[in-house]
């Protein structure tokens, strides 16, 4: 059974820490019903908070037709907020075992057509759906944090999912005004913490070579590449730093010398002495500066700069 994305009026939150809480605020300003649900003591007021926490940047982002905190809804037992969804997002534990068994009990709970979203950041769909009757329905819909800013969300269906269970996945999240892409095959940690990963594993090369401080690699993502990767991503910033040959020029004369950088990348290992050395490069960096502060600074440049890029219109 097909449902369109209009038919989506009612999501159903499962799990309400830091993401579940953070979907659940941006359903919400979406013009939403939220139904969520979370069995450990004072779930309900931590999410209330929470949700109360983010409202006011979602304000600012801008509200939906009907968008209301009174729309949320909390319930005890995890059947009762799953029954009445037109849409389930997951967000339990990183525990297969924990997973499989709570999709087992949504997909007894759910109506047979609604999709079943897990927010899992590194865990195999397929191993996730292996206890429901109706796995075809189930989906990763992996978030980027924090979900209620970020657009990104990456679509990743199991052995058993169907294409049109994708398919409707996909239009959902892009009809609710997020930006989401299709992993076309489980791999561990689905396409943006393996290309973050590839960065940290350089980044953490270099401070073990004494290459360079903590705060130098910062500085040189934060006020270079970095720049140019809010706009645009890695292809389309190596297309355009090839002028009017675009991309195959770049390959033809330094495809060459990237394959041999390539090859000199370091692979270094978690080590305790590296761990110290890394959390005191920060410790240094941050100085007499609050975290809390930090963050609150970050979503308001990151607000800016999404609402910049979308009213100049999307490059990709």
């Amino acid at each position: 059974m097909s449902t369109s994305t209009s038919d989506v009026k009612r999501v159903a939150v499962v799990a309400t820490g830091v993401i579940g809480a953070s979907w659940a605020a941006y359903f919400l300003a979406r013009g939403l019903d939220v139904d969520a649900t979370d069995p450990s003591p004072g779930a309900e007021e931590r999410l209330r908070a929470a949700v109360a926490q983010h409202w006011p940047t979602l304000e600012r982002f801008g509200l939906a037709e009907g968008a209301s905190l009174d729309r949320l809804r909390f319930h005890a037992r995890l059947e009762d907020a799953v029954a009445p969804a037109d849409f389930v997002q997951e967000n339990g534990p990183e525990r297969m075992d924990i997973k499989a068994d709570l999709f087992r009990r949504m997909d007894a709970a759910a109506r047979p057509h609604v999709i079943l979203a897990s927010s899992s950041s590194g865990l195999a769909i397929s191993g996730v759906q292996a206890q429901c009757r109706h796995p075809e329905r189930v989906v990763l819909g992996h978030p980027f944090n924090p979900p209620h800013l970020i657009p990104l969300v990456e679509v990743v269906g199991g052995e058993h999912t169907s294409a049109d269970a994708v398919a409707r996945t996909m239009a959902f999240y892009a009809a609710i005004g997020k930006r989401p892409i299709h992993v076309r095959r489980e791999v561990k940690g689905h396409i943006a913490n393996r290309l973050q990963a590839a960065l940290w594993r350089e980044a953490f090369h270099l401070v073990d070579q004494g290459v360079a401080s903590v705060a130098d690699i910062d500085t040189a993502i934060a006020h270079g590449p970095g720049l140019r990767w809010a706009v645009m991503g890695p292809f389309m910033n190596l297309h355009l730093s090839g002028g009017a040959g675009g991309i195959a020029h770049v390959l033809d004369h330094l495809g060459g010398p990237i394959e041999d950088w390539w090859h000199d990348l370091g692979a270094p290992s978690m080590t305790p002495e590296l761990k110290k050395s890394v959390a005191a490069g920060v410790a240094d960096e941050l100085g007499t500066r609050r975290t809390a502060d930090l963050e609150a600074t970050r979503d308001i440049l990151l607000m800016d700069l999404i609402r910049a890029k979308a009213s100049a219109g999307t490059l990709q």
